[in-house]
C-alpha cells in the first residue's frame, strides 16, 4: 500500500473465503489506527454492492455513503422511474453524469480509500462512477468479486483473467486454507457473518452466534448433497433443528436464506470440513467412504454408505438432532438397523434416501421431537415389523412431511393425517395426485405450504375436490405441478385466504383458470409453465428460479397443453408473473394486481394465440415490454389489449364488446403519459402489417368523470351532423356551456352558430384532468408525440395545463379532427413549423384563456397544411390575435367557419412572416366556404388582411363586431343571406366577378366589461328615439338583409 504506484488492489481472501471479513475490518479498524502517512486516508468509504442489481445502483450506495444532498437521489430516483416507463431492466441501467460530477466534486481535494464488494461479473472503472482516481494520485481502492454467496474455490486464475483496471491481485494460495486453526476458521466464518448481518436490516437484532451455526450447517449440507434437492430445506432445518428459536423463527430463517448461500467447489470444502468437523462447536461429522465411525456428541450427522454396517454406525447418539443417511445402492436398499434409533430422543431432522424400514412400524416412531421428515425413494421393508402400533408419537410433533417417491399410504391416511395437528409443510413427489387435497379436508388445520407434484400414477376414481381448500386460511404456498390429469381449478381455492404463491407447472389438461369465485386476492406470484415442472423448488415465499426450470424440449411439441383462458383478476398483491409454452392461450386477464413491468420477453412468452388482454385498474403497471419485432409476428398476435390505470376502476371483461373485428384494437385509459412509450410499438407493428386493421382509443387521464366508458365508434362521416351532435354528450357534459347556449340560442337551431365537438374516430386520443408528464412526453417520438404525430387521427384535449398541444416538429398528416377546450395555460395550440396536418377536416378550439393564436408564425416549408380543413370553429379564446397565419394561396376544402367571444380578435386569418408574392395580388381563396358565423368579436377589424376570394359564400352571421369595418371581400355566385346587427350595412348589386367590400356607417360601439357589451353613450335629444329603436330591435332578433 505504500507503494504510489499501486493504488488500486484486489484480495482475494482464502480461495474467496474471509473476503468480506477482511475488508469490513479495513474499513472499520483503518481510521482509528495511528500508522504510516502514506496510508492514512481523510476518510474510508465501504461499498457493499454484494447484492448486485445495477451500474446505478453502484452510484446510489456510493452516493449514500457520502451523505450527499437529497436532490442527489432525487435525480437517482426520477431517472429509475423513467427507465421503469421505458421498460429498461434494473440490471441495464447504467450511471449517470450528474451524479457521477456531484461525487467527483464532493470527493476532490480529499484523501480517501475506497473498499469495494463488486457483486457482478466485471471489473468497472470506479473513476466514471464519480470517485477521483488517478495512477499515481493518493486515493486508494481495495476490492473483490464478492456475491452474497460465502464462497470456497479455486478461480484465482480465472479472476485475474477478468482484470483491466487492477494493479495487484493479493491472494492466498488454497493450501493455506487447511493450514488455519478450527479457532481462526470460526473466528473469520463470524466476521463474514457480521457483514452479511450488517447489510441486512431486518436481521440486525439476531444473535451472531445463531447466524454463524446457520452458515456451518448449510456448509455442512454442501459437503453431503453436492445438488440443490435438499440443501433447498436448509430454512426448514435451522427451526426444526433448533439453532433458529425465537417467536419469529420462520420469518428469520426465510430472511436468512436469502443471504446465506455457500458457493464452494467440493473438494475443497471438504477437505475444510474434515479437518474442522471434530473440533469446532457446535460438532457434527460426516462419514463417507471408507471412514470409521468414532463415538463422540455430535450434533448433525451424515453417512453416505455402500452397506447397511453405516461405517460402524450403530446408535444414533442422544445429542444429535439432525441425521442424514444415505444408500448409496443400485438395486433393493437395505434395511435401517432396528437399534439405529433408540437413544435419538433429541432427533428434530430426518433425512432418508434409498432406505428400507417397515411402513407398518417405521423404527423412528418413538421420537417425539421429530420435526422434519424427509424420505426419498424409501421403500416397505415387507420382513420388517408389521406390527401396527396404536400411536405414532412423532406425527404430533412434525413440522414438515416431505415424501419424494416414497409410496407410503399409512403415513397419508387420513387416521395419520389427523394426529399431523402442528404440520405447517406437506410435500408430496412421484406419488399422489392432486385430488389427494380431498383427504385433506377439515384436517391440517396450521397447513402453511402444500406441494402434491409430478404424480406417476392416476387416482382410481375421481373425487370430489371444490372443497378441499374451504378450511385452509393459512396455506401460502400451493404447487400442483406435473399435473396432467387435472382439468379444473378447485373452487374452494377462492377461500384459501392467505395464498401468497401458485405452481401451476406442467398441468396441461386445465382448460380455464377462472369462473366463479376465481382465485384469492392474496396471490402474489404465479406459475404456468408449459414446458413442465421445475427440477427443484424454491423454500421461500418465491417462484422456481430459472435455472431449475427445464428448457424447451422436442418433446414439448407434441404435448397438448389445454389452457386457453387465465383470469388472475383481483389478485391484488400479484407482481411476479411467468408463463410459457401455452400455444392455445387465448385470452389473460391481469385486471386489478400489482404488476409494474409485464415484460413479453421473460414473464409471459411462447403465447403465439394470445388474443386479448386486460389491465384494468392495474394503477402500479409502468411499463409493457413487447417482443421485438422479429419476434412479434411469430409469437404475439394480439386483437384486443384493454388497459385503465386509474385507481378503483373495475371492469368485467364480459361486458366489453369488441365491436369491430380488427386485426388489433388498443383501448386504454392512463393516468401516465408515459406508459404510452409501451403501446408505441406495438400499435406500430400492427400499423406496418395492416394499417386498416388498427384501432385505438387511448385517453390520458385520472378522473372518473370526464371519461365516458371506452367502445369503439361507428366508421366515421366527412361531415358534421346529428351523430356529432350526440357525442358531445359523451365528451363533453353539457352543462360546461349552457351560458353559450342561453346566448346564441337553441343548439339544434339550423343557424346554430357553434356547432358539438367532433366525434372521435377509430385511431382516437383524449389527453384530459389529472393527467400526468403529458407536456414532457409531447417531444417523444416513440411515445405519445410520435402516437399524436403518425397514427392518430382524432384528438381531443381538454382541462390540462400544458403550454402546447402538439410537439414540434409535428406533421399530424393522419390527423382529421383536433378539439382543443378549457386549457388555461395553452398559448398556442401549434408550435411553428406545422408542415402536416393535411388530413385535417375539422379543428374545434374552446376556452383557452392564455392562447394568443392557434398557430403561430413560423417559416413553413409546404403548402400543403390545412388542405383538408372543412369546418373551423372557436370560441371564448379572451387573448386571441388572430387564428392562423396564412402561407399558401387557397383554403380549398373550408366550408365553415364560426369564431365567437374572442374579444382581442383583429384578425382571424393573417399573412405569415413568408409567403409567395403573387399573393398581394390574386388574395387567398376560400372556393368553397358557405357559412360564416361571427359573435362577440368587439375588436375584430377584418376577417382577412389580405385580399379575400370566397365565392360560394351563402350566410353571413355577425353579431357584436363593432369595429368590423370590411367583413368579407366576396364573388357572388347565387343568393346570399346576411344576418347583421345595426352596426353593420352591407352594399348589393356588385358584379359576380368583382371583389365586393362591405362598409359599415358609424354607429353606437359597446363598452366590453368581463366579456359581457352594454352600451354607454351620450344619446343627444334624440335618445329616446334612438332608445326605442334600440329595445325594438333587440326584441325581435337579428336584422336581415337579403341582397339581389
Amino acid at each position: 500500500m505504500m507503494d504510489r504506484s499501486v493504488r488500486t488492489i484486489y484480495f482475494n481472501g482464502w480461495s474467496g473465503f474471509g473476503v468480506s471479513a477482511v475488508l469490513r475490518s479495513i474499513a472499520k479498524v483503518l481510521p482509528s489506527v495511528i500508522i504510516a502517512p502514506e496510508i492514512c486516508f481523510d476518510r474510508t468509504i465501504y461499498i457493499d454492492c454484494s447484492e448486485w442489481k445495477s451500474e446505478r445502483a453502484m452510484q446510489r450506495l456510493i452516493a449514500e455513503e457520502l451523505k450527499l444532498d437529497h436532490s442527489v437521489i432525487s435525480i437517482l430516483d426520477k431517472e429509475d422511474e423513467e427507465d421503469d416507463f421505458s421498460g429498461v431492466d434494473e440490471s441495464s441501467r447504467n450511471r449517470i453524469d450528474s451524479v457521477g460530477l456531484m461525487i467527483h466534486q464532493t470527493l476532490r481535494g480529499s484523501k480517501f480509500l475506497m473498499i469495494f464488494l463488486n457483486g457482478s461479473d466485471v471489473e468497472f472503472d470506479v473513476g466514471a462512477f464519480g470517485p477521483p482516481f488517478a495512477r499515481f494520485g493518493d486515493n486508494m481502492m481495495i476490492w473483490a468479486f464478492k456475491r452474497r454467496f460465502l464462497t470456497m474455490n479455486y478461480r484465482c486464475s480465472e479472476i485475474a483473467d477478468k482484470l483491466r483496471y487492477t494493479h495487484t491481485l493479493v491472494y492466498i494460495h488454497p493450501a493455506i486454507i487447511e493450514l488455519l486453526t478450527s479457532s481462526e476458521f470460526q473466528a473469520i466464518l463470524h466476521e463474514e457473518v457480521a457483514a452479511i448481518v450488517a447489510r441486512s436490516p431486518c436481521i440486525l437484532d439476531i444473535d451472531p452466534t445463531m447466524v454463524a451455526d446457520c452458515c456451518l450447517y448449510q456448509l455442512f449440507l454442501h459437503c453431503n448433497f453436492h445438488t440443490f434437492q435438499w440443501v433447498a430445506h436448509a430454512s426448514s432445518y435451522w427451526m426444526c433443528d433448533g439453532i433458529i428459536q425465537e417467536e419469529r423463527a420462520r420469518d428469520i430463517s426465510v430472511a436468512l436464506h436469502g443471504q446465506l448461500n455457500w458457493e464452494c467447489d467440493a473438494p475443497l470444502v471438504d477437505g475444510v470440513l474434515r479437518k474442522f468437523m471434530k473440533h469446532m462447536e457446535p460438532h457434527f461429522l460426516i462419514l463417507q467412504e471408507d471412514d470409521v465411525y468414532e463415538e463422540g456428541p455430535y450434533c448433525w450427522i451424515s453417512v453416505i454408505s455402500r452397506n447397511m454396517k453405516l461405517h460402524g454406525l450403530q446408535t444414533i447418539p442422544a445429542a444429535t438432532s439432525s441425521f442424514f443417511l444415505t444408500f448409496d445402492v443400485s438395486d433393493y436398499p437395505p434395511p435401517l438397523p432396528s437399534v439405529l434409533f433408540e437413544h435419538s430422543n433429541n432427533l428434530g431432522v430426518l433425512v432418508l434416501c434409498f432406505c428400507a424400514f417397515s411402513f407398518a412400524a417405521p423404527p423412528f416412531l418413538k421420537n417425539h421431537r421429530l420435526r422434519f421428515l424427509g424420505l426419498d425413494h424409501c421403500i416397505d421393508d415387507q420382513f420388517g415389523d408389521r406390527e401396527d402400533p396404536t400411536e405414532w408419537a412423532s406425527l404430533y410433533s412434525l413440522w414438515v412431511l416431505d415424501l419424494r417417491y416414497t409410496d407410503w399410504n399409512e403415513i397419508l391416511s387420513e387416521e395419520k393425517m389427523d394426529l399431523m395437528t402442528n404440520i405447517k409443510e406437506l410435500n408430496i413427489e412421484g406419488t399422489r395426485c392432486w385430488q389427494y387435497t380431498a383427504d385433506l379436508q377439515g384436517r391440517l388445520p396450521n397447513l402453511q405450504r402444500l406441494r402434491i407434484i409430478k404424480p406417476t400414477c392416476r387416482w382410481e376414481t375421481s373425487r370430489d375436490v371444490d372443497n378441499s381448500f374451504m378450511d385452509k386460511t393459512r396455506i401460502e404456498v400451493l404447487d400442483l405441478s406435473g399435473n396432467t390429469e387435472m382439468k379444473v381449478m378447485p373452487t374452494s381455492l377462492s377461500k384459501a385466504s392467505g395464498l401468497r404463491v401458485l405452481v401451476l407447472d406442467g398441468c396441461d389438461g386445465v382448460e380455464n383458470i377462472a369462473g366463479p369465485g376465481g382465485l384469492p386476492p392474496s396471490i402474489e406470484s404465479f406459475s404456468f409453465d408449459g414446458h413442465g415442472p421445475a427440477f427443484e423448488w424454491t423454500p421461500s415465499i418465491e417462484l422456481p428460479l430459472k435455472d431449475s426450470r427445464p428448457s424447451t424440449v422436442a418433446e414439448t411439441n407434441n404435448r397438448d397443453i389445454k389452457i386457453s383462458k387465465i383470469s388472475l383478476a383481483g389478485c391484488k398483491r400479484l407482481e411476479n408473473l411467468f408463463l410459457r409454452g401455452l400455444p392455445n392461450l387465448v385470452e389473460l386477464d391481469l385486471s386489478g394486481t400489482s404488476i409494474k413491468i409485464l415484460d413479453f420477453e421473460t414473464m409471459v412468452v411462447q403465447v403465439s394465440r394470445l388474443k386479448r388482454l386486460f389491465l384494468i385498474g392495474c394503477e402500479h403497471l409502468r411499463a409493457i415490454n413487447f417482443p421485438g419485432k422479429s419476434d412479434f409476428e411469430g409469437n404475439l398476435n394480439l386483437e384486443l389489449l384493454y388497459i385503465d390505470t386509474r385507481s378503483g376502476t373495475w371492469c368485467h371483461p364480459s361486458t366489453i364488446e369488441e365491436v369491430n373485428s380488427s386485426q388489433l384494437q388498443v383501448n386504454a385509459i392512463i393516468t401516465d403519459a408515459r406508459l404510452v412509450r409501451s403501446l408505441h410499438p406495438l400499435i406500430y407493428y400492427g400499423m406496418m402489417n395492416s394499417p386498416k386493421d388498427v384501432c385505438f382509443n387511448i385517453q390520458i387521464t385520472s378522473s372518473h368523470v370526464s371519461v365516458g366508458p371506452l367502445e369503439p365508434e361507428a366508421p366515421s362521416s366527412d361531415t358534421i351532423g346529428h351523430t356529432e351532435e350526440e357525442s358531445l354528450h359523451q365528451l363533453v357534459p353539457v352543462h360546461r356551456y349552457s351560458d353559450e347556449s342561453s346566448m346564441i340560442g337553441d343548439a339544434s337551431s339550423p343557424r346554430q352558430p357553434f356547432p358539438p365537438p367532433p366525434m372521435k374516430l377509430d385511431r382516437h386520443v383524449e389527453i384530459a384532468d389529472g393527467s400526468h408528464f403529458v407536456e414532457n412526453e409531447l417531444d417523444k417520438f416513440r411515445g405519445l408525440g410520435g402516437l399524436m404525430d403518425l397514427y392518430a387521427e382524432s384528438l381531443h384535449v381538454h382541462d390540462v395545463s400544458v403550454r402546447a398541444i402538439v410537439p414540434l416538429p409535428f406533421w399530424g398528416n393522419e390527423l382529421r379532427h383536433i378539439c382543443v377546450e378549457r386549457c388555461s395555460k395553452v398559448d398556442t395550440v401549434f408550435q411553428t413549423t406545422p408542415d402536416g396536418l393535411e388530413e385535417l377536416e375539422t379543428l374545434w378550439v374552446s376556452h383557452l384563456l392564455m392562447a394568443c393564436w392557434i398557430c403561430s408564425k413560423g417559416y413553413h416549408f409546404t403548402g400543403g397544411s390545412f388542405r383538408s380543413l372543412q369546418h373551423l370553429h372557436v370560441r371564448s379564446c379572451p387573448n386571441l390575435q388572430f387564428v392562423l397565419p396564412v402561407w399558401f394561396p387557397s383554403f380549398p376544402s373550408l366550408e365553415t367557419l364560426h369564431i365567437i367571444h374572442c374579444s382581442d380578435l383583429k384578425h382571424i386569418f393573417t399573412l405569415d412572416n413568408e409567403y409567395p408574392e403573387e399573393m398581394d395580388v390574386q388574395g387567398v381563396l376560400f372556393p368553397k366556404l358557405i357559412t360564416i358565423h361571427l359573435h362577440g368579436l368587439p375588436n375584430l377589424q377584418q376577417i382577412c388582411d389580405f385580399k379575400m376570394v370566397a365565392p360560394s359564400v351563402k350566410t353571413i352571421v355577425i353579431r357584436g363586431c363593432w369595429n368590423l369595418r370590411h367583413p368579407l371581400p366576396v364573388v357572388a355566385t347565387g343568393d346570399m343571406e346576411i344576418e347583421k346587427d345595426v352596426c353593420v350595412e352591407a352594399e348589393a348589386g356588385h358584379h359576380p366577378d368583382q371583389l365586393i367590400q362591405e362598409e359599415t356607417a358609424p354607429c353606437i360601439r359597446p363598452q366590453v366589461v368581463n366579456s359581457t357589451p352594454f352600451f354607454q353613450r351620450d344619446m343627444g335629444p334624440g335618445w329616446m328615439v334612438v332608445l326605442l329603436w334600440l329595445l325594438l330591435l333587440h326584441a325581435f332578433g337579428f336584422f336581415v338583409c337579403s341582397r339581389g
